[in-house]
């Protein structure tokens, strides 16, 4: 497996996405009691149902105005239900969100995947991104790469896709058009770039009709394009 740049998808490839925290409850109300000085309004189920109607109206306008893969603005959705959050800073905000999203779920680098990294930084592959998120993405993922001394440098900026920034997401062949275009401009051809994602529909696919190599990533053994990290490290390793 000859290539020059490698880019990854983040949450369930480079980060491994468990369950909430035993004490997300716990957690939900001290969130608002920290920050509103007042217990939460509605349960942590409430509030995700809420939300999923916010994004819901919001994907529905954007696509109207045709845009087939649309991505919103996490901040904004959670303001519509706790407008209270007007009144604070962006800084304010924007922590107050972060922690929000931390009582869902649990997140760690997959320890595998710190080992091809690190492999792959000492050979001077050029290192990207592509990724449906939000702002908080890059601070888990930074943090998560903290805990083994690495951190967000590991990754070009101008081959980085984050969806928030641009207002849609994967699968949209625009975001394969956008970094196929950055990588080109580094002198790397389609066929020498590594798409490592999860999901057929949102990596592999869109990635191959773009003619980069893809790898599937899987927890079980796979084939010469798909499997664990380990295996994707050997393949690698093989050239």
């Amino acid at each position: 497996m000859k290539i020059q740049a490698v880019i990854f998808d983040v949450y369930s490839t480079l980060l491994e996405v468990g369950p909430a925290p035993a004490d997300a409850e716990t957690r939900w109300e001290q969130l608002f009691l920290k920050a509103l000085q007042s217990p939460p309004q509605l349960n942590r189920l409430e509030f995700s149902a809420g939300c999923s109607q916010i994004i819901a109206k919001r994907h529905a306008w954007a696509r109207a105005r045709g845009v087939s893969w649309p991505e919103i603005h996490w901040p904004s959705v959670v303001q519509e239900l706790v407008p209270e959050l007007g009144q604070f800073s962006e800084t304010e905000r924007a922590e107050f969100v972060y922690q929000h999203i931390q009582t869902g779920r649990t997140l760690r680098l997959h320890p595998a995947a710190v080992t091809t990294l690190k492999w792959l930084r000492q050979q001077g592959a050029l290192l990207g991104i592509a990724s449906n998120s939000q702002a908080y993405t890059l601070r888990e993922l930074e943090e998560a790469l903290s805990e083994h001394g690495l951190d967000l440098n590991l990754f070009a900026s101008d081959v980085c896709f984050w969806s928030f920034d641009h207002g849609f997401s994967k699968p949209d062949p625009y975001v394969f058009q956008y970094l196929t275009q950055r990588l080109e401009a580094r002198g790397i051809k389609p066929q020498e770039v590594l798409m490592v994602g999860d999901r057929w529909d949102n990596d592999i696919d869109p990635a191959r009709s773009f003619d980069w190599q893809t790898w599937h990533f899987t927890a079980g053994s796979g084939t010469s394009s798909s499997g664990s990290w380990t295996e994707l490290l050997t393949q690698l390793q093989a050239g």
